[in-house]
C-alpha cells in the first residue's frame, strides 16, 4: 500500500508492506525487492518516504559495514532477509529506525511465536537518509488487541526541520525609503 501526503513545506510518502520470509525462495524475495524499487523510483525524489512494514527481517545491532543504513539498538542476530533489507537500505539511502533508539526489548520485539517462547525484531520502519534526523524515536505498542502474533510498531516522534532561506529585507528597506514622509 502506499499513501502521498501532500503538506505546505514538504510531502510524505509512506509505503506499507510484506516481505516473503526467510524461508522463501530467492526468486520471491527478488520479486519483492524489485516491486518496492518500482514503487520508490515512482515517487518524487524531494518527498519524506517512510517504508514500513513486516519485512520478516532480523538485522541485529552489529551494524559493521551498515553503519549508514542502521544503529546499534537491533535485536538478536542478523538473517538472511535482514542483510537483503541492508543491503536496499544501503542502495537506496535508508535507515531502520527501529535500531537507532535505545529502548528495552519489551519496546522493541515485535513478534511472538506461536510457542510463546521465540521473539524477534521483524517488523521495521525505514526513512530515507535525508530525513533521518527528523526521526526522534519508533517504538512497539504493545497491549493493543489486534488479534495478531504481531505488535504494532509505532513512530513515536517525526519532526519536520525546515533551513531558513534567505528574506527578502532589502525589497522591503527599498519601498520605506521611498514612500513620501517617510
Amino acid at each position: 500500500m502506499k499513501i502521498r501526503l501532500k503538506g505546505k513545506q514538504i510531502n510524505t510518502t509512506i509505503i506499507q508492506c510484506y516481505a516473503p520470509t526467510n524461508d522463501s525462495d530467492e526468486e520471491a524475495k527478488d520479486k519483492f525487492y524489485d516491486q518496492l524499487q518500482a514503487e520508490l523510483n515512482n515517487t518524487p525524489g524531494h518527498d519524506m518516504k517512510i517504508v514500513m512494514g513486516d519485512m520478516n527481517a532480523k538485522v541485529g545491532n552489529d551494524d559493521t559495514g551498515y553503519s549508514r543504513a542502521m544503529g546499534r539498538q537491533g535485536c538478536g542476530v542478523m538473517n538472511e532477509n535482514g542483510e537483503k533489507l541492508l543491503d536496499f537500505c544501503s542502495t537506496y539511502d535508508f535507515v531502520i529506525g527501529r535500531t537507532l533508539f535505545p529502548h528495552n526489548d519489551i519496546h522493541k520485539l515485535t513478534w511472538n511465536s506461536p510457542n510463546g517462547r521465540d521473539k524477534n525484531q521483524i517488523d521495521h520502519l525505514m526513512i530515507n537518509g535525508t530525513w533521518r534526523h527528523s526521526l526522534f524515536d519508533v517504538r512497539v505498542m504493545r497491549g493493543a488487541d489486534v488479534n495478531s502474533d504481531h505488535h504494532l510498531v509505532v513512530i513515536a516522534v517525526v519532526k519536520v526541520k525546515l533551513r531558513k532561506t534567505g528574506t527578502r529585507k532589502t525589497g522591503q528597506q527599498q519601498l520605506n525609503v521611498d514612500k513620501p514622509g517617510a
